[in-house]
Protein backbone atom coordinates (compact mmCIF):
# COMPACT_ATOMS: atom_id res chain seq x y z
CA UNK A 1 0.00 0.00 0.00
CA UNK A 2 3.08 2.77 0.91
CA UNK A 3 4.51 1.78 -2.88
CA UNK A 4 0.79 2.48 -4.21
CA UNK A 5 0.79 5.77 -2.55
CA UNK A 6 3.82 7.10 -3.50
CA UNK A 7 3.46 5.88 -6.59
CA UNK A 8 0.43 8.37 -6.87
CA UNK A 9 1.84 10.97 -4.97
CA UNK A 10 4.75 10.85 -7.65
CA UNK A 11 1.92 11.77 -10.27
CA UNK A 12 -0.36 14.20 -8.75
CA UNK A 13 0.70 17.61 -8.37
CA UNK A 14 0.69 18.46 -4.47
CA UNK A 15 -2.28 20.61 -3.94
CA UNK A 16 -1.95 23.04 -1.42
CA UNK A 17 -3.74 21.24 1.48
CA UNK A 18 -5.74 22.56 5.07
CA UNK A 19 -2.70 23.11 7.25
CA UNK A 20 -1.78 20.31 9.87
CA UNK A 21 -0.55 19.96 13.46
CA UNK A 22 -0.21 16.19 14.94
CA UNK A 23 1.39 14.37 17.58
CA UNK A 24 1.50 10.94 17.65
CA UNK A 25 0.70 8.94 20.92
CA UNK A 26 1.69 5.59 20.25
CA UNK A 27 4.79 3.93 20.98
CA UNK A 28 7.43 3.40 18.23
CA UNK A 29 10.84 1.76 17.83
CA UNK A 30 12.95 -0.07 20.07
CA UNK A 31 14.30 1.12 23.62
CA UNK A 32 17.20 3.43 23.07
CA UNK A 33 20.46 2.46 24.44
CA UNK A 34 21.42 4.66 27.82
CA UNK A 35 23.75 7.56 26.23
CA UNK A 36 22.93 7.69 22.99
CA UNK A 37 22.72 11.49 21.77
CA UNK A 38 20.19 14.19 21.26
CA UNK A 39 19.63 15.67 17.95
CA UNK A 40 19.20 18.94 17.24
CA UNK A 41 18.64 20.23 13.17
CA UNK A 42 17.89 23.59 12.33
CA UNK A 43 16.80 24.51 8.72
CA UNK A 44 16.36 28.00 7.86
CA UNK A 45 15.01 29.43 4.62
CA UNK A 46 16.65 31.34 2.84
CA UNK A 47 19.55 32.52 4.99
CA UNK A 48 22.45 33.28 3.23
CA UNK A 49 25.97 32.79 3.38
CA UNK A 50 27.22 35.93 5.25
CA UNK A 51 23.79 36.86 7.23
CA UNK A 52 25.60 35.89 10.06
CA UNK A 53 27.67 37.32 11.77
CA UNK A 54 30.29 34.15 12.07
CA UNK A 55 30.35 34.45 8.15
CA UNK A 56 31.18 37.74 8.32
CA UNK A 57 27.94 40.40 8.48
CA UNK A 58 28.48 43.43 10.67
CA UNK A 59 24.77 43.86 10.34
CA UNK A 60 22.64 41.07 11.04
CA UNK A 61 22.98 40.45 14.71
CA UNK A 62 23.41 36.72 15.72
CA UNK A 63 24.99 36.27 18.80
CA UNK A 64 23.50 32.82 19.78
CA UNK A 65 24.20 31.32 16.24
CA UNK A 66 27.83 32.70 16.67
CA UNK A 67 28.45 31.33 20.09
CA UNK A 68 27.13 27.94 18.50
CA UNK A 69 30.04 28.51 16.07
CA UNK A 70 32.46 29.21 19.35
CA UNK A 71 31.20 25.99 20.57
CA UNK A 72 31.24 24.17 16.97
CA UNK A 73 32.62 23.88 13.76
CA UNK A 74 32.11 26.13 11.34
CA UNK A 75 32.18 25.20 7.79
CA UNK A 76 33.21 28.04 5.03
CA UNK A 77 32.36 26.03 1.94
CA UNK A 78 28.78 24.21 2.76
CA UNK A 79 26.29 23.86 0.08
CA UNK A 80 22.47 23.12 -0.19
CA UNK A 81 21.92 20.89 -2.74
CA UNK A 82 19.41 23.01 -4.70
CA UNK A 83 19.17 26.88 -5.03
CA UNK A 84 15.52 25.96 -4.33
CA UNK A 85 13.73 24.97 -1.15
CA UNK A 86 12.23 21.56 -1.45
CA UNK A 87 14.89 19.07 -3.16
CA UNK A 88 17.52 20.69 -0.55
CA UNK A 89 15.09 19.40 2.12
CA UNK A 90 14.90 16.01 0.19
CA UNK A 91 18.27 15.86 0.04
CA UNK A 92 18.75 16.64 3.67
CA UNK A 93 16.27 14.05 5.13
CA UNK A 94 17.26 10.93 2.51
CA UNK A 95 21.09 11.66 2.41
CA UNK A 96 20.35 11.61 -1.55
CA UNK A 97 21.01 14.66 -4.63
CA UNK A 98 17.62 15.78 -5.80
CA UNK A 99 18.53 14.38 -9.37
CA UNK A 100 18.67 10.77 -8.08
CA UNK A 101 15.22 11.18 -6.11
CA UNK A 102 13.87 12.80 -9.40
CA UNK A 103 12.84 15.71 -6.78
CA UNK A 104 14.57 19.02 -8.71
CA UNK A 105 12.18 21.94 -8.08
CA UNK A 106 10.47 23.51 -5.28
CA UNK A 107 6.53 21.84 -4.54
CA UNK A 108 4.18 21.88 -5.82
CA UNK A 109 5.28 23.98 -8.72
CA UNK A 110 4.91 22.36 -11.62
CA UNK A 111 4.34 24.97 -14.03
CA UNK A 112 6.50 25.13 -16.91
CA UNK A 113 5.91 27.79 -20.13
CA UNK A 114 4.46 25.90 -22.94
CA UNK A 115 6.32 28.57 -25.35
CA UNK A 116 9.81 27.95 -23.79
CA UNK A 117 12.60 26.51 -26.23
CA UNK A 118 12.82 23.29 -24.17
CA UNK A 119 10.29 21.26 -21.65
CA UNK A 120 11.20 21.37 -18.06
CA UNK A 121 12.67 17.63 -16.83
CA UNK A 122 10.05 15.67 -14.80
CA UNK A 123 10.19 15.52 -11.34
CA UNK A 124 7.68 13.88 -7.98
CA UNK A 125 5.73 15.81 -6.49
CA UNK A 126 6.21 14.55 -2.95
CA UNK A 127 8.82 12.63 -0.84
CA UNK A 128 8.62 9.37 -2.26
CA UNK A 129 7.65 6.79 0.66
CA UNK A 130 9.98 4.28 0.03
CA UNK A 131 12.70 6.56 1.46
CA UNK A 132 13.72 5.49 4.28
CA UNK A 133 14.50 9.05 6.08
CA UNK A 134 16.62 10.31 8.94
CA UNK A 135 13.86 9.98 10.93
CA UNK A 136 12.71 6.79 10.44
CA UNK A 137 16.17 5.63 10.91
CA UNK A 138 16.53 7.14 14.44
CA UNK A 139 12.61 6.37 15.72
CA UNK A 140 13.52 2.45 14.65
CA UNK A 141 16.83 3.15 16.88
CA UNK A 142 14.31 4.35 19.84
CA UNK A 143 14.51 8.23 18.88
CA UNK A 144 11.38 10.44 19.76
CA UNK A 145 11.53 12.25 16.37
CA UNK A 146 9.45 15.74 15.76
CA UNK A 147 9.56 18.10 12.91
CA UNK A 148 8.12 21.83 13.96
CA UNK A 149 8.14 24.31 10.84
CA UNK A 150 8.39 23.83 7.09
CA UNK A 151 7.89 20.65 5.16
CA UNK A 152 6.59 21.57 1.75
CA UNK A 153 8.07 18.16 0.58
CA UNK A 154 4.26 17.38 0.01
CA UNK A 155 0.61 16.82 1.17
CA UNK A 156 -2.60 14.72 2.18
CA UNK A 157 -3.26 12.25 1.98
CA UNK A 158 0.50 10.89 0.73
CA UNK A 159 3.94 12.79 2.33
CA UNK A 160 3.28 14.51 5.21
CA UNK A 161 5.78 14.55 8.11
CA UNK A 162 4.05 11.78 10.27
CA UNK A 163 4.48 9.61 6.88
CA UNK A 164 7.94 10.01 7.14
CA UNK A 165 8.98 8.90 10.40
CA UNK A 166 8.19 11.84 12.25
CA UNK A 167 6.02 11.20 15.74
CA UNK A 168 5.19 14.89 16.04
CA UNK A 169 4.87 17.19 13.34
CA UNK A 170 4.15 20.82 14.02
CA UNK A 171 3.04 23.53 11.41
CA UNK A 172 4.36 21.35 8.58
CA UNK A 173 2.22 20.93 5.30
CA UNK A 174 2.55 21.28 1.71
CA UNK A 175 2.58 25.22 2.35
CA UNK A 176 6.03 26.78 1.26
CA UNK A 177 5.37 30.08 3.73
CA UNK A 178 2.73 31.16 5.63
CA UNK A 179 0.48 34.28 4.48
CA UNK A 180 1.55 35.80 7.67
CA UNK A 181 4.28 35.95 10.43
CA UNK A 182 1.76 36.93 12.81
CA UNK A 183 -0.77 35.41 14.47
CA UNK A 184 -3.55 34.01 12.87
CA UNK A 185 -1.05 33.14 10.13
CA UNK A 186 -3.45 33.41 7.43
CA UNK A 187 -2.62 33.50 3.55
CA UNK A 188 -5.66 33.48 1.53
CA UNK A 189 -4.79 32.86 -2.67
CA UNK A 190 -5.07 31.46 -5.53
CA UNK A 191 -4.31 27.78 -6.74
CA UNK A 192 -3.07 27.54 -9.84
CA UNK A 193 -5.26 25.69 -12.55
CA UNK A 194 -8.07 24.90 -10.10
CA UNK A 195 -10.13 28.36 -9.54
CA UNK A 196 -9.65 27.71 -5.71
CA UNK A 197 -8.20 29.66 -3.07
CA UNK A 198 -6.05 28.17 -0.45
CA UNK A 199 -5.78 29.41 3.00
CA UNK A 200 -2.82 28.80 5.98
CA UNK A 201 -2.77 28.63 9.13
CA UNK A 202 -1.70 25.68 11.50
CA UNK A 203 -2.33 26.79 14.94
CA UNK A 204 -5.96 26.68 15.76
CA UNK A 205 -5.54 29.05 19.04
CA UNK A 206 -3.48 31.69 19.29
CA UNK A 207 -3.28 35.63 20.81
CA UNK A 208 -3.06 39.10 18.52
CA UNK A 209 0.14 40.03 18.21
CA UNK A 210 2.13 36.49 18.29
CA UNK A 211 4.82 36.07 15.78
CA UNK A 212 5.65 32.57 14.03
CA UNK A 213 8.63 32.45 14.93
CA UNK A 214 8.24 32.29 18.36
CA UNK A 215 5.22 30.06 18.70
CA UNK A 216 7.38 27.38 16.71
CA UNK A 217 9.99 28.14 19.39
CA UNK A 218 7.66 27.81 22.09
CA UNK A 219 6.53 24.04 20.21
CA UNK A 220 10.66 23.08 19.82
CA UNK A 221 11.33 24.46 23.71
CA UNK A 222 8.13 22.27 24.38
CA UNK A 223 9.26 19.41 22.64
CA UNK A 224 12.42 18.85 24.58
CA UNK A 225 11.51 19.19 28.02
CA UNK A 226 8.80 16.25 27.40
CA UNK A 227 11.02 14.22 26.17
CA UNK A 228 14.17 15.05 27.97
CA UNK A 229 14.01 11.98 29.62
CA UNK A 230 14.76 9.57 26.17
CA UNK A 231 17.28 10.06 23.16
CA UNK A 232 15.16 12.67 20.23
CA UNK A 233 15.70 14.35 17.57
CA UNK A 234 14.43 17.73 16.64
CA UNK A 235 13.94 18.78 13.38
CA UNK A 236 13.61 22.42 13.18
CA UNK A 237 13.02 23.57 9.51
CA UNK A 238 11.88 27.49 10.11
CA UNK A 239 9.42 29.37 7.84
CA UNK A 240 11.64 32.50 8.50
CA UNK A 241 13.79 34.11 7.20
CA UNK A 242 11.31 33.27 4.03
CA UNK A 243 9.21 36.26 2.38
CA UNK A 244 6.65 37.42 3.38
CA UNK A 245 8.93 39.85 5.04
CA UNK A 246 7.55 40.62 7.93
CA UNK A 247 9.01 41.29 11.34
CA UNK A 248 8.61 43.36 14.92
CA UNK A 249 8.01 46.43 14.93
CA UNK A 250 10.85 47.32 17.57
CA UNK A 251 13.32 45.11 16.24
CA UNK A 252 12.57 46.89 12.46
CA UNK A 253 13.16 50.43 13.62
CA UNK A 254 16.03 49.24 15.10
CA UNK A 255 17.66 48.57 12.19
CA UNK A 256 16.08 51.38 10.12
CA UNK A 257 18.24 53.55 12.46
CA UNK A 258 21.32 51.95 10.57
CA UNK A 259 22.58 54.16 7.85
CA UNK A 260 21.82 52.94 4.87
CA UNK A 261 25.05 52.54 3.47
CA UNK A 262 25.76 50.19 6.67
CA UNK A 263 23.06 48.43 5.27
CA UNK A 264 23.50 44.62 4.28
CA UNK A 265 19.67 43.62 3.72
CA UNK A 266 15.98 45.32 4.39
CA UNK A 267 15.95 46.38 8.33
CA UNK A 268 12.95 44.16 8.38
CA UNK A 269 14.76 41.17 6.74
CA UNK A 270 17.17 41.78 9.19
CA UNK A 271 15.00 41.50 12.13
CA UNK A 272 13.18 38.25 10.83
CA UNK A 273 17.12 37.36 11.37
CA UNK A 274 17.10 38.35 14.81
CA UNK A 275 14.09 36.57 15.74
CA UNK A 276 14.93 33.30 13.87
CA UNK A 277 18.68 33.54 15.85
CA UNK A 278 16.48 34.72 19.48
CA UNK A 279 14.85 31.11 18.57
CA UNK A 280 18.34 29.49 18.26
CA UNK A 281 19.56 30.50 21.69
CA UNK A 282 15.90 29.83 23.75
CA UNK A 283 16.48 26.29 22.01
CA UNK A 284 20.26 26.31 23.40
CA UNK A 285 19.14 27.84 26.36
CA UNK A 286 16.67 24.87 27.50
CA UNK A 287 19.30 22.45 26.74
CA UNK A 288 21.68 23.84 29.03
CA UNK A 289 18.63 24.50 31.46
CA UNK A 290 17.87 20.78 31.51
CA UNK A 291 21.40 19.46 31.88
CA UNK A 292 21.27 18.11 28.39
CA UNK A 293 24.08 20.17 26.51
CA UNK A 294 27.18 17.92 26.46
CA UNK A 295 24.69 15.29 25.30
CA UNK A 296 23.01 17.01 22.52
CA UNK A 297 24.44 17.46 18.90
CA UNK A 298 23.22 20.94 16.91
CA UNK A 299 23.71 21.70 13.14
CA UNK A 300 22.34 24.47 11.51
CA UNK A 301 22.29 25.61 8.11
CA UNK A 302 20.64 26.93 4.99
CA UNK A 303 18.03 25.13 2.07
CA UNK A 304 19.74 28.07 -0.22
CA UNK A 305 21.37 31.09 -0.58
CA UNK A 306 19.74 34.41 0.37
CA UNK A 307 16.12 36.39 -1.30
CA UNK A 308 17.22 38.50 -3.88
CA UNK A 309 16.32 42.18 -3.01
CA UNK A 310 16.12 40.96 0.69
CA UNK A 311 19.72 40.71 1.20
CA UNK A 312 23.13 41.75 -0.15
CA UNK A 313 25.02 37.90 -1.03
CA UNK A 314 28.17 39.61 -1.65
CA UNK A 315 30.96 38.72 -2.16
CA UNK A 316 29.23 35.75 -3.68
CA UNK A 317 27.29 36.33 -7.31
CA UNK A 318 24.04 36.20 -7.37
CA UNK A 319 21.32 34.44 -5.16
CA UNK A 320 18.74 32.10 -4.21
CA UNK A 321 17.70 30.73 -7.48
CA UNK A 322 20.83 30.62 -9.13
CA UNK A 323 23.79 28.20 -9.37
CA UNK A 324 26.45 30.91 -8.73
CA UNK A 325 27.69 30.88 -5.11
CA UNK A 326 25.14 33.20 -3.69
CA UNK A 327 22.87 31.14 -4.35
CA UNK A 328 23.73 27.61 -3.05
CA UNK A 329 26.51 28.52 -0.38
CA UNK A 330 24.86 28.78 3.19
CA UNK A 331 26.25 28.58 6.57
CA UNK A 332 27.30 25.51 8.12
CA UNK A 333 27.96 24.89 11.88
CA UNK A 334 27.37 21.50 13.73
CA UNK A 335 28.17 21.34 17.70
CA UNK A 336 28.79 17.66 18.77
CA UNK A 337 30.62 17.70 22.30
CA UNK A 338 33.28 15.20 22.34
CA UNK A 339 33.88 15.34 18.80
CA UNK A 340 33.41 18.69 17.12
CA UNK A 341 36.37 20.56 17.61
CA UNK A 342 35.21 23.37 19.26
CA UNK A 343 36.03 26.39 17.21
CA UNK A 344 37.17 25.15 14.31
CA UNK A 345 36.77 26.54 11.17
CA UNK A 346 36.93 24.25 7.60
CA UNK A 347 37.27 24.61 4.00
CA UNK A 348 36.22 20.98 3.50
CA UNK A 349 33.59 21.26 0.48
CA UNK A 350 30.52 19.65 2.15
CA UNK A 351 26.75 19.42 1.43
CA UNK A 352 23.06 18.98 2.42
CA UNK A 353 23.44 15.30 2.01
CA UNK A 354 26.07 15.02 4.06
CA UNK A 355 23.76 15.79 7.32
CA UNK A 356 22.24 12.53 7.00
CA UNK A 357 25.10 10.30 7.82
CA UNK A 358 26.53 12.65 9.95
CA UNK A 359 23.36 12.26 12.12
CA UNK A 360 23.76 8.55 12.31
CA UNK A 361 27.06 8.82 13.28
CA UNK A 362 26.32 10.95 16.81
CA UNK A 363 23.56 8.18 17.51
CA UNK A 364 26.15 5.26 17.09
CA UNK A 365 24.07 4.26 13.83
CA UNK A 366 25.71 2.03 11.33
CA UNK A 367 25.44 3.73 7.94
CA UNK A 368 22.78 2.94 5.26
CA UNK A 369 24.50 2.83 2.49
CA UNK A 370 22.05 2.18 0.44
CA UNK A 371 20.26 4.93 1.22
CA UNK A 372 22.82 7.82 2.13
CA UNK A 373 24.66 6.97 -0.84
CA UNK A 374 25.46 10.38 -1.68
CA UNK A 375 26.26 11.58 1.96
CA UNK A 376 29.36 11.70 3.59
CA UNK A 377 29.93 11.49 7.14
CA UNK A 378 31.45 14.47 8.48
CA UNK A 379 32.68 13.26 11.95
CA UNK A 380 36.57 12.80 10.76
CA UNK A 381 36.23 16.84 9.70
CA UNK A 382 34.85 17.69 12.55
CA UNK A 383 37.36 16.28 14.36
CA UNK A 384 40.15 18.33 12.53
CA UNK A 385 41.12 15.52 10.98
CA UNK A 386 41.34 14.12 7.12
CA UNK A 387 39.58 15.46 4.40
CA UNK A 388 36.61 13.63 3.19
CA UNK A 389 38.35 12.44 -0.25
CA UNK A 390 35.45 13.20 -1.99
CA UNK A 391 35.56 13.58 -5.74
CA UNK A 392 33.22 16.68 -6.18
CA UNK A 393 30.01 17.77 -5.73
CA UNK A 394 27.04 17.96 -7.84
CA UNK A 395 23.99 20.15 -8.87
CA UNK A 396 20.91 19.37 -11.63
CA UNK A 397 18.37 21.88 -11.98
CA UNK A 398 16.55 21.05 -15.55
CA UNK A 399 13.59 23.99 -15.04
CA UNK A 400 13.02 27.44 -15.66
CA UNK A 401 12.88 29.85 -12.88
CA UNK A 402 11.57 33.75 -12.45
CA UNK A 403 14.67 34.26 -9.73
CA UNK A 404 17.03 36.86 -11.20
CA UNK A 405 20.39 35.44 -12.34
CA UNK A 406 18.54 31.56 -12.33
CA UNK A 407 19.26 29.72 -15.58
CA UNK A 408 18.16 25.60 -15.80
CA UNK A 409 21.46 24.32 -15.28
CA UNK A 410 24.07 21.85 -14.27
CA UNK A 411 27.10 22.10 -12.18
CA UNK A 412 30.21 20.43 -10.41
CA UNK A 413 32.64 21.55 -8.27
CA UNK A 414 35.88 19.45 -7.67
CA UNK A 415 38.47 21.25 -5.42
CA UNK A 416 38.42 24.97 -6.21
CA UNK A 417 37.00 24.16 -9.48
CA UNK A 418 33.67 24.84 -10.63
CA UNK A 419 32.04 24.53 -13.91
CA UNK A 420 28.12 25.56 -14.66
CA UNK A 421 26.89 24.14 -17.63
CA UNK A 422 23.50 26.15 -18.46
CA UNK A 423 21.28 24.34 -20.41
CA UNK A 424 18.80 27.46 -21.79
CA UNK A 425 21.07 29.47 -23.66
CA UNK A 426 23.25 26.61 -23.83
CA UNK A 427 26.63 27.54 -22.57
CA UNK A 428 29.31 26.33 -20.23
CA UNK A 429 31.59 28.36 -17.47
CA UNK A 430 34.15 27.65 -15.36
CA UNK A 431 35.79 29.35 -12.66
CA UNK A 432 38.48 29.11 -9.86
CA UNK A 433 36.75 29.43 -6.95
CA UNK A 434 40.00 29.52 -4.62
CA UNK A 435 41.00 32.96 -7.00
CA UNK A 436 37.22 34.23 -7.98
CA UNK A 437 35.17 33.35 -5.07
CA UNK A 438 32.66 36.20 -6.55
CA UNK A 439 32.88 34.11 -10.02
CA UNK A 440 33.75 37.33 -12.05
CA UNK A 441 36.04 35.57 -14.14
CA UNK A 442 34.64 32.54 -16.60
CA UNK A 443 37.51 30.67 -17.61
CA UNK A 444 35.94 28.43 -19.96
CA UNK A 445 37.69 29.64 -23.02
CA UNK A 446 41.54 30.16 -21.94
CA UNK A 447 41.50 26.75 -19.87
CA UNK A 448 39.85 23.91 -22.63
CA UNK A 449 41.29 20.85 -20.99
CA UNK A 450 40.19 21.58 -17.70
CA UNK A 451 36.29 22.44 -18.97
CA UNK A 452 36.47 19.50 -21.59
CA UNK A 453 37.64 17.44 -18.34
CA UNK A 454 34.75 18.67 -15.46
CA UNK A 455 31.99 18.57 -18.57
CA UNK A 456 32.77 14.93 -19.16
CA UNK A 457 32.78 14.17 -15.03
CA UNK A 458 29.55 16.21 -15.14
CA UNK A 459 27.89 14.38 -18.04
CA UNK A 460 29.02 10.54 -15.92
CA UNK A 461 27.30 11.40 -13.09
CA UNK A 462 24.01 12.46 -14.74
CA UNK A 463 24.03 9.24 -16.10
CA UNK A 464 24.86 7.24 -12.81
CA UNK A 465 22.24 8.76 -11.15
CA UNK A 466 19.49 8.82 -14.01
CA UNK A 467 19.18 12.56 -13.92
CA UNK A 468 15.86 14.06 -15.82
CA UNK A 469 16.87 15.91 -19.19
CA UNK A 470 15.36 18.54 -20.58
CA UNK A 471 13.95 17.95 -23.94
CA UNK A 472 13.23 20.40 -26.73
CA UNK A 473 9.76 21.83 -26.88
CA UNK A 474 7.85 21.34 -30.44
CA UNK A 475 5.42 24.15 -29.26
CA UNK A 476 8.92 26.57 -29.27
CA UNK A 477 8.11 29.82 -30.23
CA UNK A 478 11.03 32.33 -30.57
CA UNK A 479 9.39 35.29 -30.18
CA UNK A 480 8.72 34.42 -26.52
CA UNK A 481 10.17 35.61 -23.27
CA UNK A 482 12.13 33.00 -21.47
CA UNK A 483 11.26 32.97 -17.71
CA UNK A 484 14.48 33.72 -16.74
CA UNK A 485 14.28 36.91 -18.39
CA UNK A 486 11.09 38.27 -16.88
CA UNK A 487 10.48 40.40 -14.20
CA UNK A 488 8.26 38.29 -12.14
CA UNK A 489 9.15 37.10 -8.93
CA UNK A 490 7.04 34.33 -7.36
CA UNK A 491 7.13 34.39 -3.31
CA UNK A 492 6.16 30.91 -2.35
CA UNK A 493 9.36 29.18 -3.75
Amino acid sequence: MKIIHSLLAALLLAPLAASHAAESSAPTGKPAPAGKLNIVLFLIDDLGWRDIGANGSTYYQTPNIDRLAREGVRFTDAYAACAVCSPTRAAVLTGKYPARLLLTDWLPNGRWEPKAKLQSGRFVRALPLEEVTLAEALREAGYRTASIGKWHLGSEPFSLPEHHGFDVNIAGNAHGAPGDFFYPYEGNWAIPTTGLRARWNVFPDGKPGEYLTDRLTDAAVKFIRDHRAKPFFLYFPHYAVHTPLQAKMEMVAKYEKIPETQQQGKPVYAAMVESMDESVGRVMATLRELGLEQNTVILFTSDNGGFYNATNNAPLRANKGAYYEGGIRVPLIVKWPGVARAGHVSAEPVTSTDLYPTCLAAAGLPPRPHQHIDGRNLQPVLAGGASLNRPAIFWHFPHYNDHPSSVPSGVIRRGSWKLIETFDPAGVELYNLAADLGEARNLAATEPAKTAELRRELEAWRREVGAEMMRPNPDYDPSFEQPQKGKKKRAAK
